[in-house]
């Protein structure tokens, strides 16, 4: 419970020592679990189940509840368990309206479709492989061939590895300027309205 607490309200309003620690593995798995999403509607043709589907309705209510996140979460910890509970599924659903956000904003970033996909790879990889075959041209004998072949190769794995990196990384990266973003709003709002006018937080 301490986990998913200090999961979704953050450093400012949680008890936890969970913003003390190293999660570099959630934002990795955040990753994936867009990727998975993306790559299901890129290779099916058709939306996962409620993603996908961020417009203006999803927009006002991220708004409003980033807003208001700081004037609920600050006395969760003097609210009964059904309030915490309210509390939880607010800041779940939250979380769920960024992910949204997260895969509209990058599938159209996908602009290959999906049928031509292996016929994209295949020219990939045979030209990487014809360019480094061609700069060893020079050299004598069947052994530049190979030597192009096997840097064409390595420069392959490299650009794969790359794009893998990538992908894992820039929706950990969105998550992670959302919760810092929505850190700083909460702190402010603490600071300026909540410690000043309700001074008994908890």
């Amino acid at each position: 419970m301490d986990y998913i607490e200090g999961l979704f309200l953050g450093k400012l309003w949680s008890d936890t020592d969970f913003e003390n620690r190293k999660h570099i593995g959630l934002f990795v798995l955040y990753g994936l679990l867009c990727d998975v999403i993306i790559l299901y509607a890129y290779l099916l043709g058709k939306s996962f189940p409620g993603i996908f589907l961020f417009g203006a309705i999803q927009f006002v209510l991220f708004i409003l509840l980033f807003v208001a996140n700081p004037f609920i979460c600050f006395r969760y910890y003097r609210m009964p368990l059904w309030g915490k509970v309210l509390v939880l599924l607010e800041r779940f659903f939250h979380s769920y309206l960024v992910l949204d956000y997260t895969v509209s904003l990058l599938l159209p970033k996908l602009t290959v479709q999906s049928s031509d996909l292996s016929t994209f790879l295949i020219d990939f990889l045979n030209g990487t492989l014809e360019t480094y075959t061609e700069k060893f041209a020079g050299s004598s004998g069947s052994f530049s061939t190979v030597i192009g072949v096997l840097a064409g190769g390595v420069h392959v794995v490299l650009v794969a590895c790359l794009g893998i990196i990538i992908a894992i990384a820039v929706p950990g990266l969105i998550y992670l300027a959302y919760r810092l973003i929505q850190f700083c709003w909460d702190w402010l709002m603490n600071v300026l309205i909540i410690k000043r006018f309700i001074p008994d937080r908890r």
